[in-house]
């Protein structure tokens, strides 16, 4: 196998290499230091964990309004970034400077101005003080200074950029088409720094509000042992197959995305194990790498816990957690699996091994049977909790809490009960050199109780429907009742006596559990904030609507060539940008242009679609050379070339830069509005056309692919995907009518519930807009009453053209951005036509054709 020269990195190096981009690498030797570093996150993590407690509404103390927590939290946040991070490469690691000390306290000062004042700055807003503006500039410029230390200067230069714009906007050597009118520096302070249109706006807010406490929850978990836990349990599940190692590898990454909101920390934490066994069983150090980096990236779009983008979600498109978790489900789970397909192909190219069973093999029908009894008894005991807790409630009403408090309890103590009769799992003595693999029935008992906490946190996120932050704060408060108790638990269980001595490192596990999930919050708390300016300057300038036209003209208005571009602007930002910030950015500023420009193209498309879109590839950023950081850290554990391990991922993840092109075009892969049998039939076909393109890009399906069977096989895949493309080469989607003939169609067919309407007008800012919009129409009524009952909107008729006489106030047709005397120059209605589905037999059928093929030439 082939191999690299360079040698893998030190585990020193490493732990270096997470706190750099993490937690901070200052590491200070002094006492005051120190104790700032330990109690400072400690701090952190305690204040918001009151926030996010129904403690001070219920009791009304320490009640802070949204603007006050965040003021506090970005306090936090600026306070540690310039005491964990260093100013430059040349500051000293292993103390603290004066200067530091000042611009720390200033910084957190500045931030939390708003809370201190926050009673006299709410009886003059808009009449800002020069004390209000000096701050404002000073906590700006030491934000961006706190963003440069923890993310690297790319997003303090875009930050730069787009306040340079604020200010000089209006200067003659800028295209005439880009310029506005400029702001005073009052105005724009007082914009960006003192209202909750800039740096303390919905992701600063979002950062505070939920973030965190994911971020918390993982941290816990993690400290309590579950990441090791989860690649044992990955390892004793696929270690035996194909390139066994490549298969756990992406399993563990998958599981422990629960965990690390970082794709870096993901690489690092599971690759020191995984890579070194990969490279054992055949793959080149490269290979390795890039496997890693793919099913690590990958572990941020897996729900339920998909980072701080899927709350940031929550808050611009305005949809449920829940929703977003149910579009999100299906993409990621298919790319999830395309990975496993990939690595197979790797192995069957390669004719690799797994790793040594520790058990005979059992017949594959022993094995199918195992599996089908485990998966039954899985839905039979959710279905039995459900029943259970519905129960529970029904029956104690109001002490109903009390009760369920006790399951849980119960539940965890039973299951720690089981897990103390096996040995504890110790990750680390292995280093990769594993001779035999771990017997799952060996080792899944000694984690069960790791499923109580997740199990809560799903259960208050999709069953009780609360708010992710409050699901997130029970999660936390059981994690830490579990680190504090489950070292003195098991002793008591084993008998091995030594409780107050266990009692306390379980407390000490809870408090490094606090500080850790605190400070891998630093990052993403300036990262937020730095964000709002961007967002701040397009609010404020209304350069998003520029942005809009300019790559309108730029595109020609086709819709492919503007998605083609905003995934180069997502990863040419996403090379600098962290993946929080560089959504915030091009969501901010691209998402609404899409959306338009899909409707003047006649292409309507949900604006979660667009966001998902923006999503993905802020996190292929992390992947694409030459600065992709994740496949850096990658190369570093294996000591393979960095360069060649990035083009090797990014190969890799073509199936997860495909996705969003194809649920742009079709938004049932996002599962919007399908029924859970079409869910089924859309997973299982999504599913299959992904491992066909898979095994078409890796040029072997059951034997090596010659050039026209790749091209077949892609075909195929492309007809799997979009299957309505070669139905509306056959028969029109829509039959267009007239807009003079709505009304007398509406009143014509009583049963229908919507309408696809074109419309045409100027809008207030004297652009000319074309569109195609859907809305929704009651069935009581004549036309115009349908329209306005369901929409919102009035209609008049003059000169044989139909126009929107006028708009309901916060109706469907204003939402929609419609406006008075717009013309409705058409509308379509559904041709009744065959079922797009009819054109999976073909494409099966020729999947299948080359597949004969492909096995006579394996025979030969």
């Amino acid at each position: 196998m082939t191999m690299s020269s360079s040698q893998p990195t030190s585990t020193d190096k490493l732990d270096e290499m997470i706190a750099e981009a993490d937690t901070g690498k200052r590491a200070p030797k002094g006492h005051i230091a120190i104790a700032i570093l330990f109690f400072v996150p400690l701090c952190w993590s305690l204040f918001q964990l009151w926030i996010g407690s129904p403690l001070p509404s219920q009791f009304g103390i320490g009640f802070l309004n949204d603007t006050q927590s965040r003021a506090i939290h970005l306090a936090f946040a600026v306070l540690l970034a310039f005491m964990a991070f260093p100013a430059s490469s040349r500051s000293p690691l292993h103390r603290i400077p004066f200067l530091d000390y000042i611009l720390a306290v200033t910084a957190a000062f500045c931030a939390s101005y708003l809370f201190l004042f926050n009673d006299e700055l709410a009886t003059r807003p808009g009449l800002p003080t020069t004390m209000d503006i000096t701050v404002a500039v000073i906590g700006l410029v030491l934000t961006l200074e706190a963003a440069r230390r923890a993310l690297g200067p790319p997003l303090m230069v875009v930050a730069l950029v787009f306040l340079a714009y604020v200010f000089f906007g209006d200067s003659t050597w800028l295209p005439e088409v880009i310029r506005w009118k400029g702001a005073s520096l009052g105005k724009a302070m007082t914009h960006m720094w003192l209202t909750t249109e800039g740096v303390f706006g919905i992701a600063l807010g979002v950062s505070s509000g939920f973030v965190f406490l994911f971020v918390l929850f993982g941290a816990l978990l993690n400290q309590a042992g579950a990441g090791n836990y989860f690649i044992q349990v990955a390892f004793a599940l696929l270690g035996h197959m194909r390139g066994g190692p490549a298969k756990a590898a992406v399993l563990s990454s998958a599981m422990t995305g629960l965990i690390s909101g970082s794709s870096i920390a993901n690489v690092v934490t599971t690759g020191t194990f995984t890579i070194p066994l990969m490279k054992k069983v055949g793959f080149s150090a490269e290979k390795a790498g890039a496997v890693e980096v793919s099913s690590s990236v990958n572990g941020v779009i897996m729900p339920p816990v998909m980072g701080a983008v899927a709350f940031l979600m929550v808050e611009y498109v305005g949809i449920p957690y829940i929703d977003v978790v149910k579009h999100a489900f299906l993409p990621a789970t298919i790319s999830y699996i395309a990975l496993l397909y990939i690595v197979h192909l790797e192995a069957l190219k390669a004719d690799m091994k797994g790793l040594p069973r520790s058990t005979p093999a059992r017949r594959f029908k022993d094995q199918l049977l195992r599996t089908g009894l485990i998966t039954a008894s899985l839905f039979i005991l959710t279905g039995a909790l459900y029943y259970l807790v519905s129960a529970i409630k029904w029956l104690l009403g109001d002490v109903a809490n009390i009760a369920l408090l006790l399951l849980v309890v119960f539940g965890y103590i039973a299951l720690l009960y089981v897990s103390s009769k096996s040995d504890d799992l110790d990750l680390e003595s292995t280093q990769g050199e594993i001779v035999k693999l771990p017997i799952f029935a060996d080792i899944y008992r000694s984690g069960l109780y790791y499923l109580v906490p997740l199990v809560l946190l799903v259960w208050f996120l999709m069953v009780e429907r609360k708010s992710p932050g409050l699901s997130a704060f029970w999660a936390c408060i059981l994690m830490a009742f579990i680190l504090f108790s489950q070292r003195p638990l098991k002793a008591f269980f084993r008998k091995q006596g030594g409780l107050l001595k266990e009692a306390k490192a379980g407390a000490m596990d809870l408090v490094d559990g606090l500080n850790t999930g605190a400070r891998n919050m630093i990052g993403i708390g300036v990262a937020t904030a730095a964000a709002g300016i961007i967002v701040g300057t397009v609010t404020l300038t209304g350069v998003g609507q520029v942005m809009a036209e300019f790559i309108e003209l730029i595109s020609g208005g086709v819709l492919i060539i503007m998605l083609l571009m905003v995934a180069l602007i997502s990863l040419v930002l996403g090379m600098g940008l962290p993946t929080t910030a560089n959504y915030i950015v091009v969501s901010s500023l691209m998402a609404s242009v899409v959306v338009e420009l899909g409707a003047q193209s006649g292409l309507i498309v949900p604006l979660i679609a667009v966001h998902m879109f923006v999503f993905y590839f802020g996190i292929m950023a992390d992947v694409t050379p030459p600065v992709g950081l994740a496949s850096f850290a990658a190369a570093a554990v294996s000591g393979g070339d960095p360069i060649k391990t990035g083009f090797t991922a990014f190969f890799y993840s073509m199936r997860t830069a495909l996705l969003p092109f194809l649920f742009i075009f079709n938004t049932d892969l996002l599962l919007i509005d399908v029924t859970w049998w079409q869910g089924i039939v859309v997973f299982v076909v999504s599913l299959s056309a992904m491992l066909i393109f898979a095994a078409a890009t890796q040029g072997y399906f059951f034997a090596k692919s010659k050039w026209w069977e790749s091209a077949l096989l892609i075909l195929v895949a492309f007809t799997l995907f979009r299957p309505g493309f070669w139905l509306d080469q056959v028969t029109p989607p829509f039959e267009h009518f007239q807009g003079s003939q709505m009304a007398h169609y509406i009143d014509q067919h009583p049963d229908l519930t919507s309408l696809r309407m074109s419309v045409q007008g100027e809008s207030l800012e004297g652009r000319w807009i074309e569109k195609t919009i859907n809305l929704p129409i009651t069935q009581q009524g004549n036309a115009s009453t349908r329209l306005y009952d369901g929409a919102g909107l009035e209609i008049r008729l003059e000169d044989n053209k139909v126009y929107i006489d006028n708009l309901a106030f916060g109706g469907v047709a204003e939402q929609q951005k419609l406006d008075f005397d717009w013309e409705i120059t058409g509308f379509d209605i559904e041709n009744q036509r065959s079922a797009k589905e009819w054109f999976f037999v073909p494409a099966f059928l020729l999947a299948l054709w080359v597949a004969r093929r492909q096995k006579k030439r394996l025979v030969k």
